[in-house]
């Protein structure tokens, strides 16, 4: 519980965000003869701020050289300023810099002269409020710089390296599957967002308007489609427009970065989880989520202006009036969207606003259908109840990514499926009934609808108990936290034959990452890639992810099949690397860009890796290597026939043992 009132209160605490760091790194060289330098760096603190020392758990002060050819670190950094001591519930015991903090690092020059660059990370605070963790880049100059340019350039032989095999990166590895399926439920949200109190009552009246009030039927036709077509531009456009901008400014690569830390940063993810906690309220009666009336006041006015302008502006009437109901649904859409690649946003939320808009059209085609409407009434605010209850539990998806990405072990699988089965069980009361909102009307006699929904919810809560004791629930797998987070399962591993990896070496990160289906394997590329020369096989790599729900899916529906995972137990060396693994790597593992960004997880390090060695960001994506780092076959992405992937591990062993 610490745990989570700490993340509740650190979002309050980001309302720097936008301000200037009040850091000032200044660098100084000290020539103690014979080659040998030392580099002071000194923090210039603003009053009223701090840095932390290198003790602290999360965001350490932390100064990493990246040295050309010629120069040698001599020992370890020192700090010279004593951190003042600071003893914390949550973090325990670290120190805080006040005013200044000074470090010093000793360094060996063969030459002239060169330069050098410290990347130093840190984050400043102050009481009440803190700045997001800051990258600097600083370059040091040692020696006479000019005479090493000077210098006749020796050329010398680069070393005899294995072949690499030249890779075909898979497009979309994580699966054109996963798109239509968020299509899908952009459709499925549209047809809600249809019938909620906001918006069901304005179809009759706005198709009616749009007859009556053209001339013509030919042209109250026009209108509607007009109509229908500014309701789509108006929800697709601004995050098109958004999405589109990033990209021309940094590049699809930040764009990328941009949505994948949205999908699994910790912040991201509890602002998420609360934001659909505040919508279900909403939706349950607690309060109206509204925009400030004065725009809506405004978009009605220009609304009477007639002509094209004027259907603009109804529309945007409807999109603001809506919003109170319209608003968590949105928010739901983009929220899930965004953990796919950065395309996905724009494609559900067109494919929601195109559902959405469509009524408007089609009962202005066809007016005679709106008589068979139902009338609006309490049945109205039910549907909202019921999307209140299923807004609880897709809120605890992103408490469980963050949960599993930083290893909080607050969410685990049991836990959460207890939680899923007394919402889903207090919704079937609902539906029966047996519970009441303050909006709700009186409800005199059951219908034959509500018993449907009510028989159907309470057998997906029957579904969902046997999970409890370890049954795989594959339909849901891309929603559950891992089996492995199971504490009591009772259910057999079935056809798995254990490799021997994990009982002849310690296995890295085995403590807090495990396989699915009681599979053994590695974490570590490197480790992987000893022992599989060790007992001559080929090694699977698995390009993963805590937050990847097709990953999830895969290994639920796919590796689970007998055929795959005596294949996978018996014939390879299996190696997953998550790539959202916020685990911070000992310093002698991290791993410098081409651009001199200093990489210090475990998830940026491998993702890195994937995307410069394979040119791929999505997971899962599948990886046979051979001896020399050579790669077997074509790698495979998300695909969900189970044959076809036997297949595929089949061809590697063909072409391992050739």
């Amino acid at each position: 519980m610490r745990k989570i009132l700490f993340t509740l209160l650190a979002l309050v605490s980001f309302t720097a965000l936008a301000q200037e760091s009040p850091v000032e790194w200044k660098s100084k060289v000290k020539d103690n003869g014979n080659g040998g330098y030392t580099i002071v760096l000194t923090a210039e603190i603003e009053d009223g701020w701090h840095i932390y020392d290198a003790t602290h758990q999360f965001t350490p002060t932390a100064i990493t050289f990246t040295l050309p050819e010629g120069v040698t670190l001599e020992g370890e950094t020192r700090a010279l300023s004593t951190a003042k001591p600071v003893q914390d519930e949550f973090f325990g015991s670290y120190g805080e810099y006040e005013k200044r903090a000074i470090f010093e690092q000793n360094v060996k020059l063969e030459g002239a002269g060169a330069v050098l660059t410290a990347a130093v990370s840190y984050q400043a605070c102050k009481e009440g409020s803190c700045l997001s963790p800051i990258d600097e880049k600083i370059e040091i100059q040692v020696g006479d710089v000019t005479a090493a340019e000077q210098a006749p350039v020796v050329e010398q032989a680069a070393a005899e390296q294995a072949p690499v095999a030249e890779v075909k990166a898979v497009k979309d590895a994580a699966g054109s599957g996963n798109l239509w399926a968020m299509i899908l439920e952009a459709i499925i949200w549209g047809l809600a967002a249809l019938v909620t109190p906001c918006v069901f009552p304005m179809i009759p009246m706005t198709v009616s308007f749009f007859m009556k009030g053209s001339g013509s039927p030919t042209k109250g036709r026009i209108n509607a489609a007009l109509y229908g077509f500014f309701i789509v531009l108006l929800y697709t456009l601004p995050i098109a427009a958004i999405i589109v901008i990033t990209r021309l400014v940094g590049g699809g690569a930040v764009t990328a970065d941009i949505f994948q830390w949205l999908a699994t940063h910790w912040i991201p993810n509890i602002i998420f989880f609360i934001v659909f906690m505040v919508f279900a309220a909403s939706f349950f009666g607690a309060f109206d989520i509204t925009l400030p009336s004065w725009l809506v006041n405004k978009s009605d006015e220009n609304s009477e202006k007639g002509g094209i302008a004027g259907i603009f502006f109804m529309a945007l009437t409807l999109v603001l009036v809506s919003f109170s109901c319209t608003g968590p649904i949105i928010g739901s859409v983009l929220i899930k969207s965004t953990a796919g690649e950065f395309w996905n946003p724009i494609v559900t939320m067109l494919a929601f606003s195109i559902t959405f808009a469509l009524p408007f059209t089609i009962f202005a085609f066809f007016p005679s259908v709106l008589k068979k409407l139902p009338k609006s009434g309490g049945w109205l605010n039910s549907v909202k109840v019921v999307l209140g209850f299923v807004e609880v539990a897709l809120g605890f998806k992103f408490l469980s990514v963050a949960d599993q990405v930083y290893h909080w072990g607050i969410l685990d699988r049991e836990v959460y499926l207890a939680i899923w089965i007394v919402v889903f069980t207090l919704l079937g009361f609902y539906l029966l009934g047996k519970i009441r909102f303050a909006h709700d009307s009186e409800m005199k006699h059951l219908t034959v609808t509500r018993l449907a929904l009510a028989v159907a919810v309470f057998s997906f809560v029957v579904y969902l108990i046997p999970g409890m004791w370890g049954a795989p629930l594959e339909k849901l797998s891309g929603y559950l936290p891992p089996q492995a987070t199971l504490d009591f399962d009772l259910t057999p591993n079935k056809g798995v034959v254990a490799q021997p990896s994990a009982s002849t070496q310690d296995v890295k990160y085995g403590d807090v990452l495990h396989l699915p289906h009681g599979l053994q394997g590695f974490f570590d590329l490197e480790q992987a890639e000893q022992y599989a020369a060790k007992v001559d096989k080929p090694i699977f790599i698995d390009f993963t992810g805590h937050g990847c729900v097709n990953c999830r899916e895969m290994e639920a529906r796919v590796w689970s099949d007998p055929a795959v995972l005596e294949i996978l137990s018996n014939e390879y060396v299996i190696c997953a690397l998550y790539t959202d693994d916020k685990m911070t790597l000992p310093q002698s593992e991290w791993v410098t860009t081409e651009n001199g960004t200093v990489l210090k997880s475990l998830g940026k390090v491998n993702a890195h890796y994937a995307l410069t060695r394979f040119g791929v960001n999505a997971q899962p994506y599948y990886v046979l290597q051979g001896k020399n780092e050579k790669v077997l076959v074509e790698p495979r992405g998300y695909n969900l026939d189970a044959a076809q992937f036997v297949e595929f591990l089949r061809k590697g062993v063909e072409e391992y043992k050739k």
